[in-house]
């Protein structure tokens, strides 16, 4: 059964009603973020029982010695951890001198939270008795991250007496004696190194143990008493790693005491490591001029130039409308591209699951969102990360036996080494390489911005060009090349022969590289000398790959009339997923991890994310035929899963099935899907929902250099709308079940497909077909 507490509403996520049992998973769906911080919704006071309190920087990580693998050769040496940072947020809240503390209040009353998408803020209220002196209070907190000032945040926290005159005492405080919940070692991952306080601020110095990332956390305070400002000095206290400013003041029955706090992080990542005090009183500076109202306002016009381009809209189905607009928010107060040097985390700021801060989910998944909703510069930022990592993809190479500029992209890195300490991906999963190729594909082929290719491309694609034609091997028995002991996708078949996907990208990548390489030295010579000179790439190389890609071999079923997931699939015992109880679901919380190797079942699209890349490729009759037989075997247990189907279920027409992966793919975590919320969000899974309508439902393609629609509406919804930036113009799509309507902003004529036919747009014009 999956959660439903959740109010279905267009714009806001809300939860009515105090319940101890949904707090960890709250605080992970009401997360907040801007791009350079976030944290999960813990609550501001103090709070006694179940709880995931998380901070986070974007950026800082701590390399966290594995626990398992070590004494293999080539296995990482450590996991990154996604650090829980100094909390900033806390205030300890005393109604006449007794704690309040949701955990153990006689009753907690109209309690309700709600997190606003279309203005970017967090709000919530509720009515608390305390358990010893019997008052009963009010109170309302609204908070919020600065888009504008990326290193502030808010939090306006009232306090009403509702029955009495009562005393009150706030005490806003900052506190790095953190630990992480996700820990091998129970290492100390901070070290504190300064806590002082001046007037209503106070700051509290530490760096990173290893990797030695200077922050400094700090906080400003000012009292209102019914709307106007107290001129009042708090009472200072600090210790070793923590530090509070004490606030009392009498409040008389239905009056309302507000704290204002301002807090958050300057980093040695963007300022001088010996200047970050003065950074910090700075964004205070700034802040203060502006006082809370007037950087909310900020907030909400923030959100609106964000939403502007970026909006779904869906008529006529509220869970659905929130769904979409739930990922989008989460996935721009992730990433907002403004830093080259940071990724998209499956977590984002929201959890610690997983570790890292780049999978191949961004390329695979996330570079499309980015390319259509932001400047193309976003996505050209993501792929210049990952140049930027080639010489450590080349050592994480050499460390396993690859030579000659051969490049392993990790699986999961912070920055460019392997970090993953599970084998099966670490050493396995090297489908990621050709992730990385195909996104540097798909950016030219979506932005026409071919510059990218000779000044960095090209280099990234050599090393991966290398890496496979060193990772194949050929089968006299077969008499072709074949790749040994892999995991695809599907993670539920670990150390497997020739995997379908892994080996059809092996194939392509090297083809593609080559044809790259011809078409640089043609257009490009310069770059494509340098390039050339500095790989010392020879034609006799290039043969050799060349060789491997046409002798590639590709497991198939002649009885099934399908490309086989890996070479075992059919000595399996083939029973569909209908056919599972239904309380063994979720498999992999409920079955050993040898019986899940041993069965069918697929955690997501393994060749089916094949016909999804390269659906060109295949024909609409072998994309049915190889939906119908893997999906019955699927169990969509990985959130990267249920967006792909949606996608194929709809060019296969198959819109009810298409509309309910839709919806496991953009309630995942609002309706807990998979059991796991609390442990955070999954933030890349969120860009394949915007994937789900654009090219599910959409039908959006680029053929021949050109949009192209073909789209579909579910039965459920009256219209939905989208933008598209493409080739910096924009075009907004409107779907109804009478037709679809496209209107282009800018300046230029533009020419798109229809269902296959030429339609010729012009600016400001609307046309309907």
């Amino acid at each position: 059964m999956n959660q439903e507490y959740i109010k279905a509403d267009n714009w806001s996520i809300i939860e009515e009603g105090f319940d101890q049992e949904t707090v960890k998973s709250s605080e992970s769906l009401f997360s907040l973020g801007n791009g350079a911080m976030g944290q999960r919704a813990n609550f501001e006071e103090t709070y006694t029982g179940p709880t995931f309190q998380g901070s986070y920087i974007a950026g800082v990580y701590y390399p966290d010695k594995t626990r398992v693998g070590w004494w293999k050769n080539g296995y990482p040496e450590y996991f990154a951890k996604v650090l829980n940072a100094p909390n900033w947020i806390g205030i300890d809240v005393l109604i006449n001198n007794e704690p309040l503390d949701l955990f153990t209040c006689t009753a907690v009353k109209d309690f309700r939270r709600e997190l606003n998408m279309k203005e970017g803020w967090y709000k919530r209220s509720f009515i608390a008795t305390l358990p010893n002196n019997g008052a009963k209070v009010q109170v309302v907190i609204t908070r919020f991250l600065s888009l504008d000032i990326d290193e502030v945040g808010a939090i306006n926290y009232n306090v009403s007496p509702l029955d009495q005159d009562v005393e009150v005492t706030f005490v806003p405080f900052l506190d790095s004696g953190i630990t992480n919940e996700d820990s091998n070692w129970d290492d100390k991952f901070w070290n504190t190194t300064e806590v002082h306080s001046k007037d209503n601020r106070a700051y509290i110095q530490a760096h990173t143990m290893k990797t030695n990332f200077k922050t400094c956390t700090f906080m400003a305070s000012e009292l209102l008493l019914d709307g106007k400002i107290l001129n009042v000095e708090p009472n200072a206290k600090q210790k070793e790693t923590w530090v509070g400013h004490t606030y009392t003041q009498k409040v008389k029955q239905g009056g309302v005491i507000t704290l204002h706090k301002f807090g958050g992080y300057t980093v040695s990542r963007n300022h001088k490591a010996d200047a970050l005090v003065e950074a910090a009183n700075s964004v205070l500076d700034q802040v203060s001029q502006l006082g809370f109202n007037a950087l909310l306002e900020k907030q909400k016009e923030a959100w609106a130039a964000i939403w502007q381009m970026s909006d779904i809209t869906i008529e006529g189905d509220e869970k659905a409308q929130q769904g979409i607009r739930f990922n989008i928010f989460q996935l721009n107060q992730t990433y907002l591209g403004t830093d080259p040097k940071l990724n998209i985390g499956p977590k984002g700021f929201t959890g610690e699951k997983y570790g890292g801060s780049t999978y191949w989910d961004t390329e695979a998944y996330c570079i499309p969102f980015y390319m259509a909703t932001k400047n193309q510069n976003v996505a050209r930022n993501l792929l210049r990360y990952r140049y930027e990592h080639l010489e450590k993809a080349i050592e994480n190479a050499q460390k396993l036996g690859f030579n000659n500029g051969a490049a392993l992209y990790p699986m999961v890195t912070m920055n460019g080494e392997e970090c993953h300490n599970e084998w099966e991906i670490t050493f396995e999963e090297i489908h990621r390489n050709g992730a990385i190729a195909f996104a540097i594909y798909n950016y030219y082929r979506y932005t026409g911005d071919y510059s990218y290719i000779p000044e960095m491309g090209l280099e990234v694609l050599i090393g991966i060009a290398r890496f496979w034609h060193q990772r194949a091997n050929y089968s006299e028995a077969k008499n072709k090349y074949v790749i040994l002991g892999v995991t695809g996708p599907n993670e539920y078949e670990n150390n497997v022969n020739n995997n379908w996907y892994t080996n059809y990208l092996a194939k392509w990548c090297i083809e593609y590289t080559v044809k790259q390489l011809h078409k640089v030295k043609d257009g490009y010579p310069d770059d494509y000398e340098r390039i050339v000179g500095h790989t010392r790439l020879t034609s006799n190389e290039i043969d050799k790959w060349e060789e491997v890609a046409k002798g590639m071999y590709f497991p198939y079923s002649e009885k099934y009339g399908v490309y086989l997931q890996q070479d075992g699939f059919l000595d399996k015992e083939l029973i569909t997923v209908d056919k599972l109880d239904k309380m063994e679901r979720p498999i992999n919380q409920k079955w050993s991890w040898d019986r899940i190797l041993r069965s069918p079942y697929i955690k997501q699209a393994d060749v089916l994310q094949c016909f999804y890349f390269f659906e060109d490729h295949f024909s609409q009759e072998m994309l049915e035929k190889h939906f119908d037989f893997y999906e019955p075997f699927t169990v969509h247990e990985s959130s990267l899963s249920p967006c792909v189907h949606s996608i194929q279920a709809a060019k296969l027409d198959r819109m009810d099935q298409a509309y309910q992966f839709y919806l496991r793919t953009s309630r995942l975590d609002l309706d807990d899907y998979n059991k796991e919320v609390e442990e955070g969000l999954h933030i890349t899974s969120m860009a394949g929902t915007w994937m789900s309508i654009v090219e599910g439902f959409g039908g959006l393609r680029i053929i021949d250099d050109k949009l192209s629609f073909n789209p579909r509406i579910p039965n459920k919804w009256k219209s939905y709308s989208f933008k598209i930036n493409f080739r910096n113009r924009i075009i907004k799509v409107t779907v109804s079940a009478s037709g679809t309507k496209f209107k282009l902003d800018g300046h230029e004529q533009m020419s798109i497909r229809y269902k296959g036919k030429r339609l010729e747009l012009n600016p400001g014009e609307e046309i309907s077909v």
